[in-house]
């Protein structure tokens, strides 16, 4: 398992993410953001961020020293889980946007966290999804079953409404 971590020398917290990375036993690349422009921009394109420290594992950004954070994703790489889908999900039926578009069965997307695989696959703020690998989704729930099923190097397609127009992405984890 490797990392990526954004960081500039006058950071305590860069230092203690770096420490912690090490004494866990991930190997990390670090990305000096005051010494190489390209790598802010970098920081800023992928995760939305501006400071540092910011860190990468498997595709989860964690912001800051989040200790019990870095552990969780840690763990869950080292289990071989899936990573996070990175998307706030609500019930279509209980958003007045989308019952004012007639839509009552579906999980409504939220915040897409930037650089997570929902963002990957093309979602936004306000898409329902439908469909996730042929099994209909109702609700919230039925997209978090469907989604357990899946495990880290798992595909999947997804059929969702964008603006009462049906589209289908793929992706993986």
């Amino acid at each position: 398992m490797g990392a990526i971590v954004y960081t500039s020398p006058t950071c305590p917290y860069c230092t203690m993410v770096k420490e912690f990375l090490s004494q866990s036993g991930v190997s990390f690349e670090e990305r000096d953001v005051s010494r190489d422009p390209s790598y802010a921009q970098e920081l800023v394109n992928s995760t939305g961020q501006m400071g540092v420290p910011v860190t990468v594992i498997n595709g989860q950004i964690v912001v800051g020293f989040d200790r019990g954070r870095l552990e969780q994703v840690i763990s869950q790489t080292q289990a071989g889980q899936r990573p996070s889908f990175g998307a706030s999900i609500a019930d279509a039926s209980r958003v007045a946007a989308t019952r004012a578009l007639g839509i009552i069965l579906g999980a409504y997307v939220g915040r897409v966290r930037p650089g997570s695989v929902a963002e990957r696959i093309g979602l936004a703020p306000g898409d329902v999804i439908t469909e996730l690998n042929m099994k209909p989704i109702a609700n919230a729930g039925d997209l978090e079953d469907a989604l357990s099923n899946l495990s880290s190097g798992s595909r999947f397609s997804v059929i969702f409404l964008r603006n009462n127009v049906t589209m289908t992405t793929e992706g993986g984890f």
